[in-house]
């Protein structure tokens, strides 16, 4: 069974493609995120307990009127220092342990400028380019083709993934891992995120890592003809995806058995192998 698919706002719509990353039957159940919910990571709620007085209430000016924060991202040509108000970013609890009275910078040497902006234009926004519309798709980009066929607009929200899962940010995690769902890509594109999937998310990380296997459980016996030997290679190199395929492959199986109401008790070596003379 695929992860429930996360939604924020409006209706499932799906795109035309060579292939669609869905992670999965479609009839699973949604997940539903509003924007406002997305804009609320790491902040306490109004309303207390016990008759005690309320939390009062922290306004968007609040925020801009904290301390700005500088980002140093990246090392050596690529070093490139951003900005954000520091109340904004102390809702992340990474931030907010590394945020002391006297910080003024924050270095991130090892995190990837883009999946940053992302974080940042949600911080300020409830969301990140390129948007989720109301149809359930996402918002067309003009600097992309319509059909990922390199892996760059699955690994955009991927690497956002990651990031947010290290700053502890639920709702945006969700968000990302839900546009992966909406991108129309090719074999080559899909692999190359399976690749990312596998070498930066932990494997009990079963959100993300189950549609992947799922996904080329299901189409393997044909796409692993486009991706010119490269399967096979991500296999080797991978044990734990060529383990999670086969565990899906055979999962089919079983059910698909049961289905049939065959003679062979799933689960238990109902005969003995034959042998040879």
């Amino acid at each position: 069974m695929a992860e429930p698919e996360v939604r924020i706002g409006g209706a499932d719509a799906g795109e035309e493609g060579d292939v669609e990353m869905q992670g999965g039957d479609q009839s699973d159940d949604v997940v539903e995120v509003s924007k406002s919910d997305a804009a609320q990571d790491g902040t306490t709620g109004a309303a207390a307990e016990g008759g005690e007085k309320p939390a009062q209430r922290v306004t968007f000016v609040d925020y801009l009127k904290s301390p700005i924060i500088s980002l140093v991202v990246g090392t050596g040509s690529s070093q490139t220092t951003l900005t954000a108000h520091k109340a904004l970013l102390a809702r992340s609890p990474f931030f907010s342990e590394k945020l002391t009275a006297s910080t003024s910078q924050v270095d991130l040497a090892d995190e990837d400028l883009d999946a940053i902006s992302c974080f940042l234009e949600y911080l300020y926004t409830g969301e990140y380019f390129p948007h989720k519309l109301p149809s359930g798709t996402l918002e067309p980009d003009p600097e992309a083709p319509r059909i990922d066929d390199s892996g760059a607009q699955l690994l955009k929200h991927a690497k956002v993934y990651t990031l947010v899962e290290k700053l502890g940010m639920p709702t945006l995690k969700s968000l990302s891992h839900s546009k992966i769902h909406l991108v129309t890509s090719t074999a080559i594109a899909e692999l190359a995120y399976a690749r990312y999937v596998y070498s930066h998310t932990s494997p009990s990380d079963f959100t993300i890592r189950k549609p992947v296997a799922s996904f080329w459980g299901q189409r393997s016996h044909v796409l692993r003809h486009e991706t010119e030997g490269s399967f096979r290679d991500m296999c080797l190199q991978f044990p734990a995806f060529s383990y999670d395929l086969l565990t899906f492959v055979l999962d089919q199986q079983q059910r698909k058995s049961q289905r049939g109401g065959g003679e062979e008790e799933l689960g238990k070596s109902a005969r003995k192998r034959a042998r040879g003379t």
